[in-house]
């Protein structure tokens, strides 16, 4: 399920693996979790395809403390809070949305 250049079991990855680097996202190209868009271009051989405005619904973050799956949509209302455990995201993350997410 989750793939990349892990560091430890809450998702943290050796590009990105301060306290708050705690979210997988579900590739929309593959299918498969990876900690960032890094992970997924160095151990891949495709490019990644970034998830439409109407694909909002579909589960592809993955909160590396308590494991839930949110939709694109839960992720952007979180405020960088897992709405499950509470557990904060990086809110830097939103400067790499482009790579994943048409805005």
């Amino acid at each position: 399920m989750l793939k990349g250049k892990l560091v430890d079991d809450e998702t943290r990855c050796e590009h990105y693996h301060s306290p708050l680097d705690i979210i997988a996202i579900k590739f929309k190209c593959c299918g498969d979790y990876y900690p960032c868009f890094e992970c997924h271009r160095e151990l891949t051989d495709h490019p990644a395809q970034v998830w439409t405005k109407e694909e909002r619904d579909t589960k592809a973050i993955l909160c590396g403390v308590c494991k839930t799956e949110l939709t694109i949509q839960q992720y952007f209302d979180s405020a960088n809070t897992c709405p499950h455990c509470n557990s904060s995201f990086n809110p830097n993350c939103s400067r790499h949305y482009h790579l994943y997410f048409e805005l």
